[in-house]
């Protein structure tokens, strides 16, 4: 068996800018073929059609005569080039980043991003790559980072500064470990009243009974954890006794969907992922919007009607805070989707078992209660920035429309 091969080759770093145009890479590899170098490492970046290109290669001979040949060469092309004969070789990106962290601003300013890498560098974190993966509806940028040493209380003390630093700045910092368990996110399950929908469907119910300032009073209590949600909803729900049921439908067909909410769905599924709803609203009302979106799963309140009229009751088991975790261990067993694999996406604190639960917990627009245990907290209005978050790109997003014949149809 051979060994590993020993190389006294002399590490040589290329770093090429300029306008962006073709053959500029066929040029400089022509270049590099004839002075038979080994390829090392190669990276690109085009910003706004300004080219950066490096090439970290090693050569046994002449190092100052490929120097000489690369440079004449990108002369050819009108680009500008440095070399750097004895560049380390080792490149801290290649280890292999410990994190990812989304930002996401509208806009993300200088100063912002500033307070964001001064914060990072303090805690000697290197920020080894940076993409952006969003323009609208906000400015999002992917940043890959290690921190010195990888370990729990690392990744805790690196959390809680970017909590910190994003309430100071204003712009939401997502922070999730780098690897396969990023990328494999298979099942999303989302809170329904102020996350899927804008609006709480009870609060509509109440408003065609004349109680909506009462239900209103409740919702936020529970929501705020004040109040334990299993007995919110019996309180807010009696004062529904003697409605139609007729209304359930009106305000079914009332709904609005929050800003991209068909988009992310929409790409998710593309994606092969299974999506659902876990609500505490009420399986009439919800199920229209199930059948319109097209999801696989869903779980909510179930009303008791007698003689066409809303009884003021609530029968079988609610789903309350503990019974929206079990709702999503059910699902994600009956779909054969590890835990670590799903995704939570909610508002109150009744949706704090079920993002705990998940393998990533999204608050959304959410109350200080259920900021407080989520993985990562998203502050603008719009569903769409959830898929930032997975690592989906806007352009990723336009191109798949595009294809399906739904150029701008962000909805």
């Amino acid at each position: 068996m051979a060994g590993p091969r020993v190389s006294n080759s002399t590490p040589v770093l290329i770093t090429v800018t300029g306008p962006d145009k073709p053959g500029v890479s066929s040029v400089l590899f022509a270049v590099l073929t004839r002075h038979g170098v080994d390829i090392i490492d190669v990276e690109q970046v085009v910003i706004r059609g300004q080219l950066v290109l490096g090439v970290l290669v090693g050569t046994d001979h002449d190092p100052e005569g490929l120097q000489e040949a690369v440079e004449q060469a990108m002369a050819t092309v009108a680009m500008r080039v440095e070399v750097e004969v004895g560049a380390d070789p080792v490149s801290p990106a290649r280890v292999g980043s410990s994190h990812v962290l989304v930002v996401l601003g509208h806009p993300i300013t200088a100063k912002a991003f500033t307070e964001v890498a001064r914060r990072l560098a303090a805690l000697g974190v290197n920020i080894d790559a940076i993409r952006r993966v969003a323009d609208y509806p906000v400015t999002g940028l992917e940043l890959r980072v290690s921190v010195a040493q990888d370990t729990q209380a690392a990744d805790a003390e690196l959390r809680s500064a970017l909590v910190e630093v994003s309430g100071r700045v204003g712009l939401d910092i997502a922070v999730e470990r780098e690897g396969l368990t990023r990328r494999a996110k298979r099942l999303v399950v989302f809170d329904v009243d102020s996350t899927l929908i804008q609006g709480e469907v009870i609060e509509m119910l109440a408003a065609r009974a004349g109680a909506e300032d009462r239900v209103r009073e409740i919702t936020e209590a529970a929501m705020r954890g004040e109040v334990d949600f299993t007995e919110s909803l019996e309180r807010r729900v009696a004062l529904l006794a003697g409605v139609p049921e007729t209304v359930l439908d009106e305000v079914a067909d009332s709904l609005t969907l929050t800003p991209g909410a068909r988009t992310t769905i929409r790409t998710l599924k593309r994606l092969g992922f299974r999506c659902g709803v876990v609500s505490g609203g009420f399986t009439r009302v919800i199920s229209r919007l199930v059948e319109d979106l097209g999801l696989d799963f869903s779980a909510a309140n179930e009303l008791e009607i007698v003689d066409g009229k809303l009884t003021g009751r609530v029968v079988g088991d609610i789903v309350d805070r503990p019974g929206k975790a079990a709702a999503l261990r059910r699902f994600a067993a009956q779909s054969a989707v590890p835990l670590a694999q799903c995704v939570a996406i909610g508002d109150g604190a009744n949706d704090i078992d079920m993002l705990s639960t998940a393998g990533l917990g999204v608050a959304f627009n959410a109350k200080p209660a259920l900021r407080e245990v989520a993985d990562t907290a998203l502050s603008h209005p719009y569903l769409d920035v959830v898929l930032f978050v997975l690592g989906v790109t806007r352009a990723e997003v336009e191109a798949a429309d595009a294809a399906d014949g739904l150029g701008g149809a962000r909805i």
